[in-house]
């Protein structure tokens, strides 16, 4: 069994609604946070566990993606003509990902502490668990508002409702995706299934996390990477 992930999935499709007027001319992975866009954050981090392959989906204005993307050497996963969701998307880029258990990571967050990635594939134990959730404590969400997305028990095992909030990066093995039969299709699918199976885990991340998925966000993530402390 492979036990390490050799791939990470980008997701940067998403039409980004909740930016409003700042994603009239671009995709929201394209906004730049610190001088940078988002999606350069993600793939530093992805980029350093040294995967053997990074792909990104792409629909919403994909040009200006593709253009900073493909001299990075990411491998573009076209969605066309509807968007897929999650699921869908993971599903449709399979055949660049490879058949083993991948990243997958949201690209409109930014991490101040450790790499989530690092952190989860120190942590992934494929005898256990089917999903690793990289998770961060509601009073370390910035920018979040509302509840957490779920608690852990001691060994770690994911349920619904808590004070843990999904920060966008997780471990996955993708064998149940081919069980859906919805094209479009969130990964809510196969965590549900997981969760019910005992397989669904969580990761408590360290440091801190900010939600860049509407405006205010950009604020408040420029002062989460400005800060001294972790």
């Amino acid at each position: 069994m492979q036990r390490s992930p050799e791939a990470v999935m980008l997701f940067a499709a998403g039409f980004g609604t909740r930016m409003r007027e700042l994603t009239r001319d671009k995709p929201k992975p394209m906004i730049e946070v610190s001088g940078r866009p988002l999606i350069a954050h993600a793939l530093e981090l992805a980029q350093a566990v040294q995967p053997v392959r990074i792909a990104a989906n792409v629909h919403y204005k994909p040009e200006p993606l593709k253009a900073f993307l493909e001299p990075e050497n990411v491998l573009i996963s076209h969605e066309m003509p509807e968007i897929l969701d999650t699921g869908g998307g993971l599903r449709h880029a399979l055949p660049m990902l490879g058949g083993g258990p991948v990243f997958t990571m949201n690209t409109d967050a930014i991490w101040k502490g450790p790499n989530p990635l690092q952190l989860a594939q120190k942590a992934w134990d494929p005898d256990r668990m089917d999903a690793l959730l990289v998770c961060v404590p509601l009073a370390n969400a910035i920018g979040r508002s509302g509840q957490g997305d779920f608690s852990a028990d001691a060994e770690g095992r994911i349920s619904r409702g808590g004070n843990l909030v999904y920060g966008g990066v997780q471990i996955l093995k993708t064998q149940g995706l081919q069980d859906v039969e919805e094209q479009v299709f969130s990964l809510n699918v196969l965590w549900n299934r997981m969760a019910a199976a005992g397989r669904l885990f969580a990761l408590e991340y360290p440091g801190r996390w900010c939600d860049v998925g509407h405006p205010e966000g950009i604020k408040l993530a420029e002062d989460l990477i400005a800060a001294d402390d972790v």
